[in-house]
């Protein structure tokens, strides 16, 4: 385990060994995590078919676990004795739309995985059928 005050130098360069002790950084890769399962969840309505085609609003079971999973976060971030407790803080607006710009990409991806899945099996029927 290294420690950044034994052999600073060596191994750290030039970094202020305060970044080490700030927890914004742990607290943005935790609101990217929740963020992104939330995606997936929503993802996972259809194994092939777009959003587009089966809307999330079709479930919404699973849009009040993603709401009450958001509403957790927040508690989460916004309370001080959990935040001290769970060693996070809260999170500005561009912080937050920095969440969302990193964590929106899994929408895409998983769209393409599923264009991909739907053209790979009109491919395999096609095939069967001539």
């Amino acid at each position: 385990h290294l420690s950044c005050s034994i052999r600073k130098e060596e191994y750290f360069g030039s970094v202020d060994c305060g970044v080490f002790d700030d927890p914004r950084p742990m607290t943005m890769a935790l609101s990217v995590l929740v963020t992104i399962e939330a995606l997936n969840a929503l993802n996972s309505l259809s194994e092939d078919q777009s959003l587009l085609a089966m809307p999330p609003w079709k479930n919404m079971w699973l849009i009040g676990a993603i709401c009450l999973s958001f509403c957790l976060h927040f508690v989460l971030l916004y309370t001080p004795f959990l935040a001290h407790v769970f060693q996070v803080t809260p999170l500005n607006v561009a912080e937050w739309l920095c969440v969302f710009a990193l964590s929106f990409p899994v929408i895409f991806l998983d769209e393409i995985l599923k264009l991909v899945s739907r053209k790979s099996r009109l491919e395999a029927k096609k095939m069967k059928g001539e």
